[in-house]
């Protein structure tokens, strides 16, 4: 299906093609174009330009560039512009405007990936649906998932993220949406930020894209709810509220169960009940937004609960394996490896506090971009209640050195630089019968380790 002619393109950017051509999709990456897709040129650690000859001879069907690379002949498929991520940027407001259809806008300093897929899982049992892919939720991933969307789609979630002041509200702007969620504000990126505050307010900034009657959904039990409510307010838009402290959906009991979580809340003073297929109380938190965003979207309460129960954690957000071990017995790992922060560190290590295994193992990496505190904030993590019930904690990187030397000698396990030298120890750590965390930021490749775990067995499944 064409997304993108050549005409329509360059009406959309001001600029020139080269040739009449029409493209299926868009790619940044020569690693994973397919054919047909137009491979947009853009300039980061390496010049998009330098690959453009690569991108067409696997197929791509054009090139947004702003010059024509050397190797490139002159009549190649080509969009010209003068700037190419202005160029990608135009191409996502032009495919904004041209759909009809309810967009979901969702940020938040912990958990925004997973809730934007429980969006899209939900939504995609209701019509034609658009997600942002992964995490490509920044300058250049939201007007990437913007121009990828077909114009007969009727749902699309758009995941907006920020590292520093001032990202989300052009972000915002340009997604447009009719329901912005967020789903918790917490010390990340606290390097950019004077404090979790300040978070607050730029997470808020998601409401300065709401279209005319658009809605705000707000976690009422973080610390600075205040924040994103006023923020609402001042904009003019209708604020639904949700959490244990929530006005309007207000969770009133969650229960862990082995791979499940069964939680029961109330809407407008009605009981309601769903399940998460996943180990995590903060699941249960995450999908009660969910639910209010697609109730603000126009759909049935009672659909949206039936969604629900088809979503299921993606690889390193919490996905729960059974290993089978070379040896015997088996070893149930928690790969939470892409991403941490200590709000979701405490969550993750809730989870494995909670499970049967004969021991609880952790393989905790640094979490990044926590600022001056952030020493302190790892030795801190010694000290969360669900520490009590983990066995050994074995940890990565200069920062969890902190953690390292404020466990208690019983529970200190191993610490290394890195996640490599981590995984060449692990069949000296794990026996039949553990239960394994591994949690890291995405830089210190916590991957590793879930690999090794993996490559210690002769078969592995995923749970139902």
């Amino acid at each position: 299906m064409t997304l993108w002619t050549a005409a329509e393109a360059a009406k959309a950017t001001g600029g020139r093609a080269t040739t009449d051509w029409q493209v299926e999709g868009v790619s940044i990456d020569t690693r994973t174009i397919q054919p047909g897709d137009l491979f947009v040129a853009l300039k980061a650690a390496r010049d998009g330009h330098e690959f453009v000859a690569q991108a067409l001879d696997k197929g791509a069907g054009a090139a947004l560039v702003s010059r024509i690379p050397e190797g490139v002949r002159e009549d190649a498929p080509l969009l010209i512009v003068n700037d190419v991520q202005a160029g990608l940027e135009a191409l996502g407001q032009t495919a904004r405007d041209r759909t009809h259809a309810r967009v979901v806008g969702v940020t938040g300093s912990v958990g925004k990936t997973s809730t934007k897929e429980m969006l899209a899982t939900i939504l995609e049992t209701q019509g034609k649906t658009h997600a942002s892919v992964a995490s490509y939720n920044n300058h250049w991933g939201v007007p990437l998932t913007l121009a990828r969307m077909p114009q007969d789609t009727e749902f699309a979630v758009i995941e907006i993220g920020m590292n520093h002041p001032g990202e989300i509200s052009p972000l915002a702007r340009q997604a447009r949406p009719h329901v912005a969620l967020v789903t918790t504000v917490a010390a990340v990126h606290l390097e950019a930020f004077e404090s979790v505050a300040g978070i607050a307010h730029e997470k808020a900034a998601i409401f300065d894209g709401l279209v005319q009657g658009g809605a705000a959904i707000v976690n009422a039990d973080i610390a600075h709810a205040d924040v994103l409510r006023t923020c609402a307010r001042d904009r003019g838009v209708k604020t639904v509220e949700f959490g244990r402290n929530g006005s309007d959906y207000v969770l009133t009991d969650v229960v862990q169960q082995p791979d499940t979580v069964h939680a029961e809340a109330s809407v407008a003073g009605e009981p309601i009940l769903y399940d998460v297929q996943s180990a995590g109380t903060h699941f249960a938190m995450n999908a009660l937004g969910a639910l209010a965003a697609c109730v603000e979207l126009g759909v049935d309460l009672d659909r949206a609960i039936s969604g629900l129960g088809e979503w299921s954690p993606v690889k390193g957000r919490g996905v729960r394996e059974q290993i089978a071990l070379a040896g015997g017995g088996k070893i149930e790992l928690l790969d939470d490896s892409y991403n941490a922060n200590p709000t979701s560190m405490e969550a993750a290590l809730d989870v494995l506090a909670a499970s049967q295994g004969t021991r609880r193992i952790a393989f905790l990496g640094d979490m990044k971009e926590l600022g001056a505190q952030e020493l302190a904030m790892h030795a801190a993590m010694a000290d969360v209640p669900a520490m009590a019930r983990v066995d050994q904690v074995h940890c990565v990187g200069p920062l969890m050195q902190a953690l390292h030397q404020a466990l208690p000698e019983g529970k200190r396990g191993l610490w290394f630089e890195s996640s490599a030298e981590m995984a060449g120890h692990l069949p000296g750590l794990i026996r039949a019968g553990d239960t394994v965390l591994a949690k890291g930021s995405l830089s210190m490749a916590l991957a590793q380790i879930v690999d090794g775990l993996r490559k210690m067995g002769h078969g592995s499944a995923l749970d139902p």
